[in-house]
């Protein structure tokens, strides 16, 4: 296991330098996890049901791992668990079962629990987690390597690293016209990833110009619901903003009552199927007075000209879009972390009230 690195005080902090290596780390699990992906495949190949079980920001990327392995991966039985329901609310399982488990650095109580009940029920195993992390790698028949230990508590490189992982599964097991297309973007991934990473001098002036928002709003549909969880959630563990992620249509059925001048609502907007509906909403928004963004393809012009301020990233397919579409809003939660004074490594330790609090709980 890795000796976490010492706390720093200032710009750069550890999460900058882990969003800024994605890139790096994206190529080093597309060269060097090809057999481990391919002996996972092998094993998903014989069971009849997949789980995906992780929490927190693994959560997020069994989301996304489910969506894959069910569009792309042949897969339609694969399912997205949160270790705390896994452990509480097992399935019946069996050796006809596959249970991955997403934990990044391995030390999660119920990630770890939800391992052991999975081996002791005879289900075929598999753990995707860091470069160096504690996970008991004996309980699980495969394990997939994705990044270096975040050296931040906002967890950003190793999410990604997951996220690739489960990319590179659906791949393997994919044989229709979309793993294709899967396939060749992952080649490109790594390219991709850095042509997001270049709206960063955008980005550190939309966090400077809202400084001052209150409540902040993201949406995102299809397999960009993930994101939009992700990044609320990172928002919360690095700035300590009062933050919500939403699906899009979820988002207009109850909590845009709640919109108004003193919000600012986020739309992850690719184009794709949904695309039409995301213009109503980016209208609705406005017309009740809150700030207005979007995260959206380079050249969209419809939908970047309907918000305060539009973000683009390269053109990718909804499959890899989960990856591309959240490096701008890490890059916004780490800046906005800045303009609010905070240090976004910390989890909130530094303060000692938060601090006296873990006595109550183990993560």
């Amino acid at each position: 296991m890795t000796t976490p690195p010492p706390m720093r005080h200032a710009h750069p902090y550890h999460m900058h330098e882990a969003i800024l290596g994605q890139p790096d780390a994206i190529s080093r699990m597309l060269a060097e996890e090809r057999h481990s992906i391919g002996a996972l495949a092998d094993i998903a190949r014989n069971v009849e049901q997949i789980h995906i079980v992780g929490i927190g920001t693994s959560w997020h990327a069994s989301l996304v791992g489910e969506y894959l392995l069910t569009t792309v991966g042949n897969r339609e039985d694969a399912r997205a668990w949160n270790s705390f329901e896994f452990c509480s609310h097992p399935p019946a399982l069996s050796e006809s079962d596959l249970v991955i488990v997403m934990s990044h650095r391995g030390t999660k109580m119920y990630s770890a629990q939800a391992l052991e009940h999975a081996r002791q029920a005879g289900a075929a195993t598999a753990i995707v987690t860091g470069v160096g992390s504690a996970a008991n790698t004996d309980l699980a028949d495969a394990v997939v390597r994705t990044t270096i230990s975040d050296p931040s508590s906002a967890f950003t490189i190793s999410h990604t690293g997951a996220m690739t992982a489960l990319s590179m599964l659906a791949a393997e097991l994919g044989d229709s016209p979309e793993g294709t297309i899967l396939k060749n973007e992952l080649s490109r991934l790594p390219d991709l990833v850095s042509g997001a990473l270049k709206s960063e001098d955008s980005i550190k002036n939309w966090a400077t110009a809202t400084a001052d928002i209150q409540r902040h709003y993201f949406t995102g549909w299809g397999p960009n619901t993930s994101t939009a969880y992700e990044v609320s959630l990172k928002m919360k563990e690095a700035n300590y903003s009062t933050t919500e992620g939403l699906q899009l249509e979820q988002y207009l059925h109850g909590p845009f009552v709640s919109t108004d001048e003193g919000c600012q609502v986020t739309f992850v907007a690719p184009p794709t199927t949904g695309k039409d509906r995301v213009v109503d909403l980016m209208g609705a928004a406005k017309e009740v007075g809150a700030r207005t963004a979007a995260i959206v393809q380079a050249g969209d012009e419809t939908r970047s000209l309907l918000v305060d301020t539009a973000i683009s990233v390269p053109a990718v397919s909804e499959l890899l879009s989960p990856i591309v579409y959240l490096v701008p809003l890490q890059l916004y939660t780490y800046w906005l972390a800045l303009e609010l004074d905070h240090n976004p490594d910390t989890f909130r330790l530094d303060d000692p009230r938060h601090m006296s609090a873990k006595a109550h709980y183990q993560l």
